[in-house]
């Protein structure tokens, strides 16, 4: 019976799961964020020699999927590809971007397209005839706008017009004011711009523009802009895998309300024939799942995990 791992890594978490091929789960262990593009190649693979180290997995499994933040583009899958052979975790390796995790886990049909919204936004898709189709999703230098911190990014620029006078009255700045602990929301701008504070720490504030957007305008108002982003990137994905119907999976930390007003916008701004599914398990799942596909594993084994997760 053989061994498999699954990594799913993110900006504020790197997971590992391995299972035998008929199915067991073994270990799971958690580590910190490992995006390449902030952390460097390199450290990728040493956070998942780190993590193979702590599941107590003595020897290379035979096939790993790892779902890397980071892997956008072909030089980025085929650098990180290279270290994580090197590190000799598993025999046989799968390099791709962190987005398939959720495809995987959530998706039923093979047509499907998937979307995370966390720190930031990507989408994933794939038809049943093999076709994928992926993005750049680097951000506002590849048309994108979307995930916590963008959004926060957003709200903060408002919020600091509204309280000088230059734009609309919003409790945005209230909400800003009181979560970073300023009297004025222009001494966060200030102390952002001086790297006195983290700009990533602005995504903090993402959920509060969420919940506030059922009372004010403005917050509304970014939360309708995100919601459509989302059901942009699901039309795209439909109309270049030319789709007509699919399933749609929603993941990331923006999208786990699934009765908040972001949730409810973005399911009713998609496309005819989308299914959206929220994925409730960890997308970590999707890559241990992935990686049974590369060992020949059955259903019942790929049931049995999930089952271990909860999501049976």
């Amino acid at each position: 019976m053989g061994v498999v791992v699954g990594v799913d890594s993110g900006n504020s978490k790197t997971e590992l799961v391995a299972a035998t091929t008929a199915g067991d789960v073994v270990a799971r262990v958690r580590g910190e964020g490992a995006n390449s593009h902030a952390v460097g190649a390199a450290a990728v693979a040493e956070t998942i020699r780190a993590l193979v180290a702590e599941a107590g997995l003595g020897v290379p499994a035979d096939h790993g999927a790892f779902f890397l933040c980071g892997a956008d583009l072909p030089h980025d899958i085929a650098e990180l590809e290279a270290v994580v052979t090197a590190s000799g975790v598993a025999r046989s390796v799968r390099v791709d971007n962190d987005t398939f995790a959720l495809l995987y886990a959530g998706a039923v049909q093979r047509d499907a397209v998937a979307v995370i919204c966390g720190s930031g936004i990507n989408c994933v898709g794939r038809a049943a005839d093999g076709r994928v189709a992926r993005y750049p999703a680097l951000g506002w230098e590849t048309g994108d706008w979307g995930g916590a911190e963008m959004l926060a990014r957003e709200a903060l620029f408002l919020a600091a017009r509204a309280e000088d006078g230059r734009g609309e009255s919003t409790a945005l700045v209230d909400l800003i004011r009181a979560h970073f602990d300023v009297a004025y929301v222009e001494q966060l701008g200030i102390d952002v711009h001086y790297r006195r504070i983290d700009q990533r720490r602005l995504g903090e504030i993402a959920p509060l523009v969420v919940r506030a957007a059922e009372a004010d305008a403005v917050a509304a108002s970014l939360v309708e802009r995100l919601a459509q982003e989302i059901a942009l990137w699901v039309q795209r994905a439909f109309a270049d895998l030319m789709l007509t119907d699919a399933d749609v999976v929603l993941g990331g930390g923006m999208l786990q309300g699934a009765e908040d007003v972001l949730y409810r916008q973005v399911v009713e701004r998609l496309p005819a024939g989308a299914r959206p599914i929220r994925l409730a398990a960890p997308p970590v799942l999707g890559a241990v799942l992935a990686a049974l596909d590369d060992a020949g594993a059955g259903d019942d084994a790929k049931r049995r995990v999930r089952k271990a997760f909860g999501d049976g």
